[in-house]
């Protein structure tokens, strides 16, 4: 999907606030956030675990998160970078 498409459906389902996120390598150990978040991979990789099942998302794949969902995440060895939607 391209970023204007990702852009346009997420004003288009509510969310406001949009923010490009990077991360170096490394990751982020088990918590939650108090926002629904969804969000288009612009480079590298992220690895989500949820209820003990890891998905790994790459350039052009898209991930979405309930808020206060518990996961935690893991970045590739050259970081991600990664365009996102709270709402």
């Amino acid at each position: 999907m391209q970023q204007q498409e990702f852009l346009d459906r997420l004003r288009a389902d509510g969310f406001a606030e949009v923010t490009t996120v990077e991360r170096g390598p490394g990751g982020l150990d088990l918590h939650t956030h108090p926002f629904e978040a969804r969000a288009l991979i612009l480079d590298g990789e992220i690895a989500l675990t949820v209820d003990g099942h890891t998905t790994a998302y790459r350039a052009g794949d898209i991930f979405h998160l309930a808020a206060g969902v518990a996961h935690s995440e893991r970045y590739g060895p050259q970081g991600v970078r990664y365009l996102v939607g709270r709402r």
